[in-house]
């Protein structure tokens, strides 16, 4: 089953940690207020609609402003990207207490504030879409990942709990769980050493950012009375 374009075109998508855009109109939220504006040029050179608003996850009151403005803009909103995480990987016994920090606030409040934003006007509206990004790391756990498989973890727990309270209004919900794919995620790492490996190993098998683009549009595109839940996918050739 291929992805029905005519079910994207027309939609209001809402990206945060935007790196790409899908959809009629794309609202996008990061940090870096000069990528974005480099980002919204690309969409409407090439005739796409995009606006941009320089967004902080961690801060619930952003992050409902990104939502409101794409509300007050065009008039709803039909997807979510809670695209915005980060990865400082370390082992536990070093204490990186502040990468903690950094890491649940913004892999798993992120996430939920962006449920919060957008929950209310789909809720009005009886349709949405929520799609929540989890990770490989969702699934696994490994040496110096723990806190940051425990983040991803919670956002396939979220997700669940969340798919099973908004029947009532006819929304769905996708976790989409990549493995290595060639994104500025790793440069999150704090310590050198990890930093290191963790950059080989996404030199040797990171795939292109497309492939992460290809899910989302996959999930989007489908009928509205199919709910793709779940999509796990890595490079062909990593492993775990």
């Amino acid at each position: 089953m291929h992805a029905d374009k005519t079910n994207i075109s027309g939609k209001i998508v809402v990206i945060t940690g935007a790196s790409s855009g899908l959809g009629e109109a794309v609202v996008l939220g990061a940090r870096r207020a000069k990528r974005l504006q480099a980002l919204v040029d690309d969409i409407t050179r090439t005739g796409g609609k995009a606006s941009a608003i320089v967004t902080d996850v961690t801060d619930a009151a952003q992050v409902q402003a990104l939502v409101d403005s794409a509300v007050e803009q065009y008039g709803r909103v039909d997807v979510i990207l809670n695209n915005a995480g980060v990865t400082p990987h370390s082992p536990l016994e070093r204490r990186k207490v502040d990468d903690w920090d950094r890491t649940i606030d913004i892999n798993i409040k992120g996430v939920l504030y962006g449920i919060a934003a957008a929950l209310p006007h789909m809720q009005r509206q009886k349709s949405g879409h929520f799609i929540n990004v989890s990770s490989v790391a969702g699934h696994r756990v490994g040496p110096g990942s723990a806190v940051y498989a425990a983040t991803k973890s919670a956002v396939r727990v979220i997700s669940e709990g969340l798919r099973q309270e908004v029947k009532p209004w006819n929304l769905r919900t996708t976790i989409i769980s990549p493995g290595a794919v060639a994104t500025e995620l790793p440069n999150s790492i704090t310590e050198a050493d990890i930093a290191k490996g963790i950059g080989e190993f996404y030199e040797q098998y990171a795939i292109p950012a497309d492939s992460f683009a290809r899910a989302v549009a996959f999930a989007i595109g489908q009928p509205e009375d199919v709910d793709i839940n779940e999509i796990l996918f890595r490079p062909t050739r990593q492993e775990l």
